[in-house]
């Protein structure tokens, strides 16, 4: 595709303390290019630490993709940003999104 991609921003929405995180953490406000907001979602999603790329439970052929405190609707809310720019490439434009969420079992 070669539309230009919108840019949207990924706010938490949630408290501290709210048990929909479910022991994970706030990656602050994140800014990135994505054609949907729903695409936005993924894009963020895609940068966190998956259970599948270290050596951690749970075993092999599952993931943790859908899992994504980004994926859901009561912790993070999308917004679309108007800034009069063209974005080319789908990713993170701005923010850290942390990957030391899961705990690795390799010594």
């Amino acid at each position: 595709m070669d539309d230009p991609l919108k840019l949207y921003r990924l706010v938490p929405i949630a408290a501290d303390n709210d048990p929909n995180w479910l022991g994970a953490r706030s990656h602050g406000e994140i800014l990135v290019a994505a054609r949907t907001s729903g695409d936005a979602r993924i894009v963020a999603s895609e940068r966190e630490l998956d259970f599948m790329e270290i050596d951690a439970a749970p075993a092999e052929d599952k993931t943790t993709n859908m899992a994504s405190v980004f994926r859901n609707e009561k912790l993070y809310t999308v917004i679309e940003v108007s800034n009069g720019r063209e974005y080319k490439t789908r990713g993170v434009v701005e923010g850290t999104i942390s990957v030391d969420t899961i705990i690795s079992t390799q010594v």
